[in-house]
């Protein structure tokens, strides 16, 4: 019998709270009870996004509000500016044309920073811009992108949108949409949100409501418009996802019991006590700007990152994650974000360290954890 551990960029593990809240027996959607559930669930949610304003939940993945972000903002033959540099970078381009809208990409070598000055000069050489579309956190490459110094650029432009993917950010670190000026926040369920993955939630401004008014790229179940007038009612359009949604209502408490602050303050130290133990080890981090949600490590020379992500899991029990695409085998990750806790990064690292050894890199057992611990010592 081998105990697991997750530390993967999502699914994140699970409080106990949160699966004995799930596990009671299922109530009915269009009952008194269900509305009560989601009426605090409403409140919550619009602390959490730093909102005034709904935050639209559905059930699906991170990527059914990604694209319900294009198909209710735009119209056939809108410009949009997407930012890429990783895997999800590009799946806002994907769904830009699927839908008949222009993309203006802005293409970056993954792991690279964003100048907030491209996203400038982009907006001012194509007039006409209706939304950019970026991340909050690149899952792919483990980098943080400027949302702050972006959102300042697009609130000068009154027919221009920010669009933010902060599906593992919301929760993770600062992503106030009402005092930044981002106008679509999504998140996911999966994540810091600490539950299955099936939820995906969309905070929306004022602004993009207007936007709303005019989109005339068809829509049906992903109709926020419907969706928002539903929720006003505690309620739902389509059948919700029931006991997620009571699961979220318990996340949700404890989250704001431990407070925002405190939460950002943690996955700070927590993610900065991986990547100095990596460092101690001799590797290298991948991202110029690491988000706290996600560290992403270079495999040292001769030794297959998938290698590293496989034997930490199968013969270790840890879960992280492997590169993607074309970082596939030269990357690993492991994730701070959610229940995890400071005991999670010394066993993430005391198993990197057993399977280094196991592949033949050559370096001093030990140092990692202990730079890990030294890092920690004050949470």
């Amino acid at each position: 019998m081998q105990k697991r551990y997750l530390l993967a960029p999502g699914p994140t593990t699970i409080p106990p709270e949160v699966l004995l809240k799930m596990a009671e027996p299922i109530i009915h959607h269009r009952n008194p009870l269900f509305e009560e559930v989601l009426e605090e669930v409403r409140q919550n949610l619009k602390y959490l996004f730093g909102t005034k304003n709904e935050v639209l939940i559905f059930a699906s993945s991170g990527t059914g509000a990604m694209e319900g972000a294009v198909t209710n903002m735009l119209s056939p033959g809108d410009k949009a500016i997407c930012i890429r540099s990783g895997k999800f970078g590009e799946r806002w381009a994907n769904i830009c044309k699927a839908y008949g809208v222009e993309s203006i990409n802005i293409d970056l070598p993954w792991g690279d920073d964003l100048d907030p000055g491209l996203v400038e000069r982009t907006l001012k050489e194509n007039p006409g811009i209706k939304a950019v579309y970026m991340q909050a956190t690149e899952t792919s490459t483990g980098v943080r992108f400027p949302v702050k110094e972006v959102a300042a650029i697009v609130k000068n432009y009154p027919d221009t949108i920010l669009v933010v993917d902060g599906i593992t950010g919301v929760g993770v670190f600062e992503l106030p949409m009402d005092e930044w000026g981002i106008d679509v926040l999504v998140g996911g369920s999966q994540k810091a949100l600490m539950l299955p993955p099936g939820l995906a939630f969309a905070g929306v401004s004022d602004k993009a409501w207007e936007f709303n008014k005019t989109s005339k790229i068809p829509k049906f179940y992903f109709n926020w418009q419907k969706e928002l007038s539903n929720l006003q009612k505690n309620q739902t359009n389509f059948t919700p996802a029931i006991s997620l949604i009571v699961g979220l209502r318990e996340s949700l408490r404890m989250i704001k019991a431990e407070g925002l602050e405190n939460i950002y303050r943690k996955f700070d130290i927590l993610a900065n006590a991986t990547r100095e133990a990596a460092k101690a080890l001799g590797l290298k981090i991948f991202a110029k700007t690491p988000s706290p949600a996600v560290t992403a490590i270079v495999a040292p020379d001769g030794i297959d990152g998938q290698a590293i992500y496989k034997t930490m899991w199968k013969k270790y029990g840890v879960t992280g994650a492997g590169g993607q695409d074309q970082l596939k085998g030269k990357i690993f990750r492991i994730a701070t974000l959610g229940y995890a806790d400071k005991y999670d990064v010394i066993t993430a690292i005391a198993a990197l360290e057993f399977t280094l050894r196991d592949l033949g890199y050559k370096f001093e057992m030990g140092k990692g954890v202990a730079k890990a611990v030294d890092c920690l010592k004050d949470l």
